[in-house]
């Protein structure tokens, strides 16, 4: 008889909607894959909480399991580059949009959707990073390649008190850059200095609605919200700066005029964590475990059970969570 596990299973429903619920699922149902992963644990991510509260077209396959992130032990493999025992991890590659995600005790999974867990970090330290942490690394890449070097002028980080920017602000930080973290919590304004932020500016006043050519405040910027913030992030950013966007919080579209790109060579740059290819998936792996405070990384994370899933996604989605959430898929 074949061994199940638990599962947060997503299932569409004859009107084309989709419920979510935590089903027992047997071993012979997983999809096929090259790598058999013993989940341990996972993450909460915002993208997580559209999913499991049906709020954003996430999932494009029914049935699905949710759940962007993954950390988990081999327990086989058909592939030559992970053997049974290899601690690995997976973050996007489709996972709960095409591909069977992370909010369950076991995955199957191709190869190329799975890294090796690099020596440095745990299993609750790599979902600690997770997405989020790919992600700020990614920003911070993004802009050291555009000719971005430390100097006298912040590098301004919207939505700080997020994973994608908390952890932002210290990896910012921890290169030699001024930071300057934007968040509408003044009680995290201690929180978000002790992780290297030089200062703190109200989210509101990125908010506020802006010439479309500002004075020049900002060295670069980190980007999670979209929308108003964005465009004031990029008309007070000094010529042959740059903004790296990783998200859309608060809309999609921005009110932004031409002006700090024909008239300061201003760039913005996309960063997407969720199909980057193998390569520098890897290097920023490796770049995260050389560069990560673990004592700052457990001040910015906590532990829960999946079990408090629903709750925590609305908590996410209402923009309560401060810093990192992993998830423990057998609690």
């Amino acid at each position: 008889m074949a061994a199940t596990f638990r599962a947060l299973y997503a299932l569409q429903e004859s009107s084309g909607k989709y419920h979510v619920e935590f089903r027992e699922l047997s071993e012979l149902e997983l999809p096929t894959g090259d790598v058999r992963i013993r989940v341990a644990y996972s993450s909460l991510n915002y993208k997580d909480g559209l999913a499991v509260t049906g709020r954003g077209k996430i999932i494009r396959r029914f049935p699905m399991v949710c759940g962007i992130d993954l950390a988990g032990t081999v327990e086989e493999s058909s592939s030559p580059e992970f053997r049974a025992g290899d601690r690995v991890l997976a973050t996007g590659q489709g996972l709960s949009e095409m591909r069977w995600g992370g909010y369950a005790q076991v995955a199957s999974l191709p190869a190329d959707a799975v890294v090796a867990l690099p020596d440095a970090l745990d299993l609750r330290q790599a979902m600690a990073l997770g997405t989020a942490g790919l992600t700020a690394m990614l920003a911070l890449t993004a802009l050291e390649n555009h000719g971005v070097r430390p100097g006298p002028n912040e590098v301004v980080v919207s939505g700080a008190a997020g994973g994608v920017g908390s952890l932002a602000v210290m990896f910012l930080a921890r290169a030699n850059y001024k930071v300057a973290a934007s968040t509408g919590r003044p009680q995290l304004h201690d929180w978000l200095r002790g992780l290297g932020a030089a200062s703190v500016v109200d989210r509101a006043e990125l908010a506020a609605e802006n010439s479309p050519l500002s004075s020049e405040r900002w060295a670069a910027g980190v980007d999670t919200v979209g929308g108003r913030t964005l465009a004031s992030m990029i008309s007070a950013t000094a010529s042959f700066g740059a903004v790296a966007a990783t998200g859309m919080v608060t809309g999609a579209e921005i009110p932004l005029s031409v002006f700090p790109f024909i008239l300061r060579g201003v760039s913005l740059l996309g960063v997407s964590s969720a199909w980057t290819p193998k390569p520098p998936r890897l290097a920023a792996w490796k770049r995260l475990a050389e560069t990560v405070s673990v004592k700052q990384l457990e001040g910015i994370s906590r532990i829960e059970p999946l079990s408090r899933i629903f709750e925590l996604s609305e908590e996410i989605l209402a923009g309560r969570i401060q810093g990192r959430v992993v998830l423990d898929v057998n609690a």
